[in-house]
């Protein structure tokens, strides 16, 4: 199969938080001369960085590019709140799929977290993993209902949780507008820019070579390879391609399988009271769109949501001060206290039809693999992913497969 590629969104405003506050870790050359590999793994955040630690530790040969600086996509603006709860809650992705592949979906998910802190010890990160509560608190008293049905299908399915009252929350947490809420046991943060760095410098210690501003171009596949053409002419043979560009993979799968949509952020500055009094906790509700906030390792307050549909960069970006000023006020709202933002950005991410991520083969593209973790659980899913890569260098199918593969 010949194919053409020509994809280029732009994922985040220009000045997404982490990226400020990290700065320059670690630059890559582009690629000048022909390689050849067993993976080629396209993009490089988060997500690449996660699968190039996978199929570095199978021991493969592997290449990872990406067209822009290396983690200057979408993982430079996500706000790295890691949890297992999925944007379809538990008790409605039963009803959509099935109770099995739904506690199958928010286990992975539950999984993942602990995972990311193992193997953030391992590699001696200093992204600042940290452990946390999370908490989803109903925003309207219209909402408590169901959300008690979603406590108690958590509950049953053995997810550590507890139910909240109006009162509870008020006096735990000192939040207004707060009518009850899930308070679960599993939940962790990260700065997940650094931690895609600390990846892949770990890795390129281990072989992994990584070539940045190298836009994947041409692909000429056969039955057992690919020939790939990049920005500078370069050729790449490899015996397998796995694909982490998230949303820009719109532009390459034919078939409409998710939905975009802009969502923003602010940050503080530093304020210790706050950051001593939440520093252990995620915070989200059921606002539509909802809401999250979660403190930052260097004592911020960041609070994010107010998502529209997904249009044009510029038309996002120009929205990017309204969004903050709503944003001040909804925390104003919620905590009673001003809120003196520091830094703000707009992201892209995307929505499927049951909140749940597309990772496997998809059947235009010969020895291919997707990792698309779309929604608020992007990362989580990526993690998942990483299993279910090692499956199919195995020629095994995953268990979740069924319920993460295309044409679903």
């Amino acid at each position: 199969m010949d194919m053409s590629l020509s994809y280029s969104m732009d994922l985040k405003s220009n000045e997404p938080f982490w990226l400020i506050k990290n700065g320059l870790l670690t630059t890559y050359p582009s690629l000048r001369q022909d390689k050849s590999c067993d993976i080629l793994i396209v993009g490089g955040g988060i997500s690449g960085a996660l699968i190039a630690h996978e199929c570095i530790s199978m021991g493969k040969r592997c290449i990872l590019i990406d067209k822009r600086e290396i983690v200057n996509g979408s993982s430079a603006a996500t706000t790295s709140m890691l949890q297992y709860e999925i944007d379809i809650p538990l008790y409605r992705l039963k009803e959509l799929i099935g109770e099995e592949g739904a506690i199958a979906s928010y286990k992975a998910c539950c999984n993942a977290i602990d995972k990311i802190g193992l193997l953030s010890k391992k590699i001696g990160s200093k992204a600042g993993f940290r452990k946390k509560k999370s908490l989803y608190y109903a925003s309207r008293k219209k909402d408590v209902s169901w959300l008690k049905k979603e406590f108690c299908t958590r509950d049953a399915a053995g997810f550590k949780v507890k139910w909240l009252s109006e009162d509870e929350i008020k006096k735990k947490y000192n939040i207004e507008g707060a009518y009850g809420g899930i308070c679960s046991e599993q939940g962790a943060s990260i700065d997940a820019f650094c931690f895609a760095h600390e990846l892949l410098a770990y890795n390129v210690k281990k072989g992994l070579e990584v070539f940045d501003k190298t836009a994947l171009t041409a692909v000429k596949s056969s039955e057992r390879s690919h020939k790939i053409t990049v920005s500078s002419g370069a050729m790449i043979h490899a015996k397998k391609i796995i694909y982490c560009i998230g949303y820009e993979s719109v532009e390459l799968i034919p078939e409409k399988f998710v939905d975009l949509l802009s969502t923003f952020a602010i940050v503080s500055e530093p304020n210790i009271s706050l950051y001593q009094q939440y520093k252990d906790l995620l915070i989200w509700n059921t606002s539509d769109p909802y809401l999250y906030m979660r403190t930052t390792d260097d004592c911020r307050f960041l609070i994010g949501g107010k998502d529209e549909e997904f249009h044009d960069p510029q038309k996002r970006d120009a929205m990017i001060a309204i969004k903050s000023d709503k944003l001040e006020k909804s925390f104003l709202k919620i905590f009673d206290r001003p809120f003196v933002t520091d830094f703000n950005w707009a992201g892209t991410f995307g929505v499927t039809k049951d909140g749940l991520p597309y990772i496997g083969k998809h059947k235009q593209f010969k020895n291919t693999f997707f990792v698309c973790g779309f929604g608020g659980n992007g990362i989580t899913f990526s993690v998942t992913a990483m299993e279910m890569v090692a499956y199919w260098l195995k020629n095994k199918t995953h268990p979740l497969s069924k319920w993460f593969n295309f044409g679903r």
